[in-house]
């Protein structure tokens, strides 16, 4: 589950995390109320207007804007409030924006100059450990940053028996090139961002840029959080920050009535049971020429109602052209799941895409008579190649 920037801030700053102060707005009016309480908070004059979507290169986008006075906040936040934000990491028509972070600028001048890193925590797979990834080139894409200058991202990975040590923190410090007051202020960040990241139970941080101001203090400007989904019933107050318009329609749809759906891009709908035989029917869609348009695993209980569903899910999509069903047989007879889609097909009335369906396992042979003496428009298959020629032959 993502959060928003300041939602992000908010699991910070309770770990004690500096952060940039901001507070959220949902009108250009609140904006500047907003803007006014962080001038007696804060003292800033200048004001940074934060669009609040889950996607990053927001400023690329015109999301992200400076306001050096009351009339800029209010006419800022009227232009980005409501629009459709496109960036490098959402689709052609945007996200809409329906708030902002009103935020105090930190880059003011004093004794040194602004400096800003970047700064990630997650898990590395390969051995099982955290890691904080971090580099002196905050504020650019990390991609860029690996494919262009990789000797300027670091790497320090925690053992999470023991969490992060002393030693650790001191370790990235330096490599970030700092000395004196922002030495020792950047150990005290390191710790209570990984803290944060191991109690809150999330799968990523991600803060860039983490700045070091003009005198010496080491914040978090912005914030990408993660949170396991795995781990929401330990952490009733972090599922509550759940922005379900930020999500896909059909995915919140699908997990509302226990589907496991994910949308994808593809031309093929699959229908399956069991994450492992979903990945597997995918690789079979490519290899037969085709792009899978989404995973669904529609569990143990395919019944009528349940395939019902599923197929008006798939259908939502209008770049499916065909839909294979590939179910397995072991926790429900494939006839169950046959008759499932017989009457879920008579159910809905005409289906204009192709159906192929491939039942294998306990009463595959009645299932595939009951599919074809149905009298509808879907076909049978027993074997995965056989299930991929007909996918084939209905993209051609």
């Amino acid at each position: 589950m993502n959060l928003h920037e300041y939602q992000g801030k908010e699991l910070l700053s309770s770990f004690g995390v500096r952060i940039q102060r901001g507070i959220v707005a949902q009108n250009a009016d609140e904006a500047v109320a907003a803007a006014k309480k962080l001038t007696e908070d804060t003292g800033t004059g200048w004001h940074v207007i934060k669009a609040q979507v889950h996607a990053g290169g927001r400023g690329k986008g015109g999301g992200v804007k400076l306001a050096k006075n009351l009339d800029a906040v209010k006419t800022i936040a009227g232009e980005i409030i409501g629009m459709d934000l496109v960036t490098p990491q959402t689709s052609a028509e945007g996200k809409r924006v329906h708030q902002v972070l009103v935020c105090e600028d930190v880059y003011y001048p004093g004794d040194s100059e602004t400096e800003e890193y970047y700064m990630s925590v997650l898990l590395n797979r390969s051995n099982g450990r955290n890691m904080i990834m971090y580099s002196t080139e905050g504020g650019m894409d990390i991609e860029t940053v690996a494919e262009e200058t990789p000797h300027l991202i670091f790497t320090e990975e925690i053992d999470p028996a023991t969490g992060i040590l002393p030693f650790q923190a001191r370790k990235i410090a330096f490599n970030l090139g700092l000395s004196g007051a922002a030495f020792k202020d950047m150990t005290k960040f390191v710790t209570a961002l990984y803290t944060a990241y191991d109690k809150s139970d999330s799968s990523l941080f991600e803060i860039n840029p983490v700045l070091k101001t003009s005198d010496d203090k080491i914040m978090a400007v912005d914030a990408k959080v993660t949170i396991d989904d795995n781990a929401l019933f330990r952490h009733k107050d972090l599922a509550a920050m759940r922005d379900l318009r930020e999500e896909n329609a059909i995915e919140v749809e699908a997990g509302e009535q226990g589907l496991n759906y994910v949308d994808l891009d593809g031309n093929v709908g699959c229908m399956v049971n069991g994450a492992g035989l979903a990945m597997a029917t995918m690789d079979l869609i490519k290899q037969a020429g085709g792009e899978p348009a989404n995973f669904l695993d529609v569990g143990g209980t395919a019944d009528a109602a349940r395939v019902e569903i599923a197929f008006e899910l798939i259908l939502r999509d209008p770049a499916v052209k065909a839909i294979l069903i590939n179910i397995f047989g072991g926790i429900v007879r494939c006839d169950r799941v046959a008759q499932g889609v017989i009457d879920a097909y008579k159910n809905m009335g005409n289906i204009n895409v192709p159906i192929i369906v491939r039942l294998q396992g306990t009463n595959a042979d009645i299932a595939k008579k009951l599919i074809d003496d149905s009298g509808l428009d879907v076909m049978s298959a027993t074997e995965f190649q056989e299930a991929a020629d007909k996918v084939q032959a209905v993209l051609a």
